[in-house]
């Protein structure tokens, strides 16, 4: 069993303790949010227009975003439509309801972050610089250990020294190892070793550092396309998982920046931290619902521990508490 809980079958105990968690974690958003929606519904017994309005704007505050908070009220408006008299008191059912549907349907409800049955399994890791990639690194390489995983990260951010620097103390305060070379060293050739490395050694998880250069310049998604030919010459399915990591207190920049990731390479699952810090929340429903891509990890906190498994229903809870 999992020292940190990111794997495998919760114990009630483990449970409760991720959903304390994940409701510390998303205070601020919570607040902000049920604030704003406690004063949209103030004085009324109707969902009327007001009601409406206000509602949308304490969705597009939260960054949720335009397209998905549109798409939130239209079906509210259909509900208030089909039922003919709906009281505010309901308000709150309803609402989370529309909101874990629309997380379901973005293909995040359930979540399997890794499969041992590939091995080595390899997870590429991109975004920018500063939205906590080599963090996010670093405290899933501490799970997978205290899980009894061996792990071997690829240090293939190789344009910035501190970069790599950064990576060597999360896998000696992990207790992994770690492949290397110089400041400038080809990226894909890091790769390459990490992944021959792993194959050779009997590891079961690979995480390669990728460079986080502006997700608008051409050369990044060639360098990341190139990185995934050359660590299939080792391993043919290479990489099971290209993990994008976001900033989500940056609200609709973290959005943009996921979207320019998407459109140039092949991302398959979406790391959302930094929730703790700010009343952005919302931007995870609105990149599970617009991407349908899974949002794998959420970071509410600086722990280890805190990088976490996302879990519709406690994000659902956390929120709606």
């Amino acid at each position: 069993m999992a020292f940190f809980g990111l794997f495998g079958k919760k114990t009630t105990e483990q449970q409760a303790q991720s959903q304390a968690q994940m409701e510390a974690g998303m205070e601020k958003t919570r607040q902000s949010f049920l604030s704003k929606l406690s004063h949209a519904v103030a004085g009324k017994s109707v969902v009327d227009d007001d009601v409406l309005d206000s509602i949308e704007e304490a969705l597009l505050t939260s960054d949720v975003g335009v397209d998905t908070t549109q798409k939130i009220i239209d079906r509210l408006e259909a509900r208030v439509a089909r039922d003919k008299y709906l009281n505010t008191d309901e308000l709150n059912s309803i609402l989370r309801e529309e909101i874990e549907d629309m997380l379901a349907t973005g293909a995040s409800a359930s979540n399997e972050p890794f499969d041992f049955s590939k091995k080595p399994y390899v997870m590429m890791v991109v975004g920018v610089n500063g939205v906590g990639k080599t963090t996010t690194i670093g405290k899933l390489a501490a799970q997978l250990k205290a899980d009894g995983k061996r792990v071997i990260l690829g240090a293939a951010d190789t344009f910035r020294a501190a970069a790599v620097d950064q990576l060597v103390v999360w896998a000696e305060r992990a207790g992994v190892e770690i492949v290397k070379q110089e400041m400038g060293a080809d990226p894909a050739s890091v790769a390459y070793d990490t992944v021959s490395s792993a194959v050779a050694k009997g590891a079961d998880v690979v995480i390669i550092d990728t460079a986080g250069r502006l997700h608008n310049k051409v050369g990044l998604m060639n360098e990341l396309t190139k990185i995934r030919n050359v660590m299939r010459k080792v391993v043919p399915d290479a990489p099971h998982e290209v993990l994008l990591v976001i900033d989500g207190s940056t609200g609709q920049n973290g959005f943009l920046q996921a979207r320019e990731f998407v459109r140039s390479t092949d991302v398959t699952a979406l790391a959302v931290t930094k929730l703790d810090g700010s009343a952005k929340g919302g931007v995870v429903i609105g990149i599970s619902d617009q991407f349908r891509i899974p949002v794998r990890f959420i970071g509410v906190g600086e722990k280890i521990e805190d990088l976490k498994v996302f879990d519709s229903k406690e994000f659902i809870e956390s929120i709606f508490k």
